[in-house]
């Protein structure tokens, strides 16, 4: 669901504001541009995440361009309703230019879906031509953020967290075992990526402990404090 476009007035789109303002002030030797979004299993809410990011940010004022790096199983099109038929893959393939592939949702906002899903995602994600396309990025747009898949599925988010700036976890109440958790932060710091925060998904609003004014508080590894709201389905 695209809350902050739908719902701009919702608690849960204040939530993601929240969100994009202590990604703002989460560094302040180096400025969090390229941000990846992934989590430790499927159906956590890293795309929708990703997405509502994408929006706050760009309401803000600021250049954005959101990816979807699952080459596995791409959602983003759906979130916003656009097509798939060229993208990322076909990009780094020399198939197609940025130009003719990308989709500009809002005067700020720029979307490059996933395209046709191909039969070496890893190595094409790994690959000088996704290093180069990232570098052009970092000098035409504020922030890039990329929806990456689950990290304990594949190893896509690992080689990809080696790029960015920073990157977030996201973790579903409910859903997300502990175990798997501490270990989706464990491969990731493995490569020495830049984890700079949590985001808890669906947490019970009927429950009292932890919330106030129907918020979810907690703290980053950074210290930043975030807040979050019960959210959708990724």
């Amino acid at each position: 669901m695209l809350v902050v476009k739908d719902k701009p007035k919702s608690p849960i789109s204040e939530a993601y504001r929240t969100l994009r303002s202590n990604i703002q002030f989460s560094s302040f030797d180096k400025e969090m541009q390229l941000i990846l979004i992934t989590s430790s299993g499927p159906g956590e809410g890293k795309s929708t995440t990703s997405c509502n990011l994408a929006l706050a940010m760009a309401e803000a004022g600021n250049s954005v361009l959101l990816l979807d790096c699952d080459l596995r199983k791409p959602s983003t099109h759906k979130k916003f309703k656009i097509s798939n038929n060229v993208g990322l893959s076909n990009v780094l393939a020399g198939r197609a230019k940025f130009e003719d592939s990308s989709h500009w949702y809002s005067k700020n906002l720029c979307i490059l879906t996933a395209g046709k899903i191909p039969p070496n995602p890893a190595e094409m994600l790994s690959s000088n031509r996704m290093k180069a396309f990232l570098k052009e990025a970092r000098g035409v747009f504020k922030y890039i953020i990329l929806d990456a898949p689950p990290v304990i599925a594949v190893t896509d988010p690992q080689i990809l967290s080696t790029m960015v700036d920073g990157v977030i976890l996201v973790v579903s109440s409910g859903v997300a075992e502990i175990e798997a958790a501490k270990r989706a932060k464990e491969l990731l710091e493995n490569v020495n990526a830049n984890i700079i925060g949590s985001v808890l998904n669906r947490v019970d609003t009927q429950s009292r402990h932890g919330y106030y004014g129907g918020y979810y508080y907690y703290y980053g590894d950074e210290g930043q404090k975030v807040k979050k709201h019960k959210e959708e389905e990724e």
